[in-house]
C-alpha cells in the first residue's frame, strides 16, 4: 500500500534532476522561479560531479560553458573510473565469478549515476554476461531505461522494454512483473495510449514498488488522468473512482478528487472548475505535458458526450449553464466536435437547440445481418454455376 511502499527507495536522482531541467525548459510555468531552480541543479551536477549531465544541460538550457568547473569534474570523474577499473582487473585476477560481476555492475552504476549513457550502456552489456536468474537481468535493464528516460531516448526505452518482458516471460517475479508494468505504463502514457496507460497503472497500484521512477500519489494521479479519457463511465466508476488504492491517496493530489467525482456526478461546473486546475499539474509533467492540448480536447469530449446522453434535445443555454461557459464558445466547441465526428448530435442554429442523434445499434445490427446474407446468398449463386449440387 501507500505507506510501505513510498518506504521502499527513493525516486532515482537522475530523474529527479530531470523533472528540474524539464521545468526550466518550460515556457507554460510562470509560477517556476527558474532562477532558483537553476541554481539549484548546477548545485546538484556539481555535487555529485555529473560532467556528462553538465554537458547535457549547458546544450540544452544555454548554459556558458564553466572550463574549470568542468575540468574538475573530469578529473573526478577519472579517478573513480580509475578506481573501478582496477577493482576490475583485481577480481578477474584473483577472484571469483560473482566478484567479477559485482564489481562490472559497480561501473555501471557509477556510469548510469553520472548521466554516461553510451559508456554505461557498453558496462551494463559486460555486467550482464556475468549475471545469472532472470530477474537480476531485469534489474539491469530497468537501470538502462531509468538513464534513457532522461535523455528522453524513448525509441531505446521501447526496445529494452521489449527486452524486460521476454526476461519476464522467461522467469521473473511477481514484483518484477509488477515493475515492468509502470515502466510500460509511462511508455504507454509518453506515446498517448492512454487507454493501455490507465489499464496498467490500475494494475500496478495495489502492489506499486517501483518507488524509483516516482512516489505512489503520482501512480495515482497518472491512474485518474489517463482513465477519465480511457474508459467509460461504468468502468471509471467501479475500477477509479470505488477503488480502495485510490481512495487512499487522491486527497494528496490538489484537485484530482473533484475532478474525479465532479464528473461521473455530472455536476459539470464544478468538473471544469477542477479540470483548470488538474491541468496546470499536467502542464508541469514531463510525460503528460506533450499531450497536453490533445488531452484537453479529449475530456471536453467526455464531458459533453455524458451530457448529451441525458437528453433527446436540449438548449444551448442550458448546456452553457451546465458547464458555466459563454453559449458562445460551447456553440463554437460543440460544432467543431460535430463535424470532426467525435459527438452524435446536431445543432439547431435558428431554435438554439442542441439535438442528440444517437446511433441506432438495433437497426445497425439488422442491416449489417442482412448485408452479410446478402454476400453470402451470391457467394452461394457463385458456386452452384461451378458445382453440380444434385
Amino acid at each position: 500500500m501507500a505507506t510501505s511502499t513510498d518506504e521502499l527507495a527513493e525516486q532515482d536522482f537522475k530523474l529527479a534532476l530531470a523533472n528540474k531541467i524539464f521545468l526550466l525548459k518550460a515556457e507554460e510555468c510562470p509560477s517556476v522561479d527558474k532562477t532558483a531552480l537553476q541554481k539549484d541543479v548546477l548545485n546538484d551536477v556539481m555535487k555529485h560531479d555529473l560532467l556528462p549531465i553538465y554537458d547535457h544541460c549547458c546544450a540544452e538550457l544555454g548554459w556558458t560553458v564553466d572550463q574549470a568547473v568542468r575540468a574538475a569534474m573530469k578529473a573526478k570523474n577519472d579517478a573513480k573510473m580509475e578506481e573501478l577499473e582496477s577493482k576490475i582487473k583485481d577480481a578477474e585476477e584473483n577472484l571469483g565469478e560473482q566478484e567479477v560481476r559485482d564489481a562490472l555492475l559497480a561501473k555501471a552504476d557509477y556510469l548510469a549515476s553520472v548521466g554516461d549513457k553510451d559508456a554505461a550502456t557498453a558496462a551494463f552489456d559486460a555486467a550482464e554476461a556475468k549475471t545469472t536468474g532472470f530477474g537480476n537481468k531485469m534489474d539491469l535493464v530497468f537501470s538502462q531505461i531509468r538513464l534513457l528516460m532522461f535523455y528522453e531516448d524513448w525509441r531505446e526505452v521501447n526496445k529494452l522494454l521489449a527486452k524486460a518482458q521476454t526476461l519476464c516471460d522467461q522467469g521473473g517475479d511477481w514484483e518484477r512483473k509488477n515493475k515492468l508494468k509502470v515502466y510500460e505504463a509511462v511508455y504507454a502514457m509518453h506515446t498517448r495510449n492512454f487507454k493501455q496507460a490507465s489499464s496498467l497503472f490500475l494494475e500496478a497500484l495495489a502492489t506499486f514498488t517501483a518507488t524509483e521512477l516516482f512516489p505512489y500519489s503520482r501512480v495515482i494521479f497518472y491512474a485518474v488522468v489517463t482513465a477519465v479519457v480511457a474508459m467509460d463511465r461504468v468502468s471509471l466508476k467501479k475500477s477509479v473512482i470505488d477503488a480502495s488504492e485510490v481512495l487512499t491517496g487522491i486527497g494528496q493530489i490538489p484537485h484530482l478528487e473533484a475532478y474525479l467525482n465532479s464528473l461521473y456526478a455530472c455536476k459539470y461546473a464544478s468538473f471544469f472548475a477542477a479540470f483548470v486546475e488538474v491541468v496546470d499539474l499536467m502542464r508541469a509533467d514531463p510525460y503528460l505535458s506533450l499531450h497536453l492540448r490533445y488531452y484537453m480536447r479529449e475530456v471536453r469530449v467526455v464531458a459533453y458526450a455524458q451530457f448529451l446522453e441525458s437528453y433527446k434535445s436540449v438548449t444551448l443555454e442550458s448546456m452553457a449553464a451546465a458547464f458555466d461557459v459563454p453559449p458562445g464558445f460551447l456553440d463554437a466547441e460543440v460544432a467543431d466536435f460535430i463535424v470532426a465526428g467525435r459527438l452524435n448530435a446536431k445543432i439547431d442554429k435558428v431554435a438554439g437547440i442542441v439535438e442528440t442523434n444517437r446511433p441506432d445499434q438495433k437497426n445497425s445490427l439488422y442491416q449489417d445481418t442482412i448485408r452479410k446474407g446478402d454476400v453470402l446468398l451470391n457467394r452461394i449463386q457463385k458456386l452452384s454455376k461451378v458445382v453440380d449440387v444434385e
